[in-house]
């Protein structure tokens, strides 16, 4: 699935870069029509029987047209819809809106759940949804190391690295139960791993503002001048006063240093 939307407000939190963040949502959103398709034909290598002819006959029919109607075009009729509304319009009305998109949410998770939910707690199979949770803790673990990992790799600064650890960390679960319900609509439990995953990918991106914030918060403090020293920063590069890159630079002997 597309990186979720949500990884912008995660991001936002901890400081990120804000316009590497949304840019990555907008290309994942954009290409989504093609990147499923091909990563739902590489699972179903790994998979046999039934559940491998059903992955791969998802990817060939029914994902990619799912895709372009349900994410891609709405998502341009958004872009369209907030350029002609105005962003002071748009401003005013944003806390109905964010209200709205939380009930929305609620309702799509409490729909599709429905589907699979009551199966589990009248037979409940504890080994099965054991496996499920470890299963699903591990794959966000690796899902935001991975974004630690490029960022790393990219000599990326924080702002940059927090935008790709959610970035890579936080899916658009919300197409993806809809997408499974409909598809899979044979084989329930499916759904439960997604629903599992959307729990889970909050929990830990609230671990990891947690790290960001305190990292955060110690860099800054390492930049407080020292006292009697004319305001000077001593052994530090000159670095972004803010994380997304905007452009304004901390300098040697500044005395508007934070």
């Amino acid at each position: 699935m597309p990186i979720a939307g949500s990884s912008t407000a995660w991001s936002q939190n901890a400081n990120g870069d804000m316009a590497l963040s949304l840019g990555l949502v907008l290309i994942s959103t954009f290409l989504s029509p093609w990147t499923t398709p091909a990563a739902l034909h590489a699972v179903g290598l790994m998979a046999s029987g039934a559940y491998a002819a059903d992955l791969h006959e998802m990817a060939t029919a029914r994902t990619g047209t799912f895709l372009v109607v349900g994410v891609l075009l709405p998502s341009l009729v958004g872009i369209a819809a907030n350029a002609a509304v105005g962003q002071d319009r748009v401003a005013a009305v944003k806390p109905a809106l964010k209200l709205l998109n939380s009930m929305n949410l609620l309702l799509l998770n409490y729909s599709n759940a429905a589907v699979s939910l009551p199966q589990v707690v009248a037979d409940p199979d504890w080994d099965f949804l054991g496996a499920i949770l470890l299963i699903v803790v591990s794959l966000c673990v690796t899902a935001f190391t991975s974004g630690w990992l490029v960022a790393w790799l990219l000599k990326a600064n924080r702002g940059q690295a927090a935008a790709l650890m959610f970035g890579l960390g936080m899916n658009n679960n919300g197409t993806g139960l809809v997408l499974a319900s409909m598809a899979l609509a044979g084989h329930p439990r499916v759904l439960l791993p997604i629903i599992c995953y959307n729990l889970v990918q909050h929990l830990v991106a609230g671990g990891v503002d947690r790290v960001l914030s305190r990292r955060n918060g110690e860099w800054a403090q390492a930049r407080q001048p020292a006292g009697g020293q004319g305001g000077k920063v001593h052994g530090v590069p000159d670095a972004p006063v803010n994380a997304s890159g905007a452009g304004t630079h901390i300098t040697r002997g500044s005395a508007g240093c934070p």
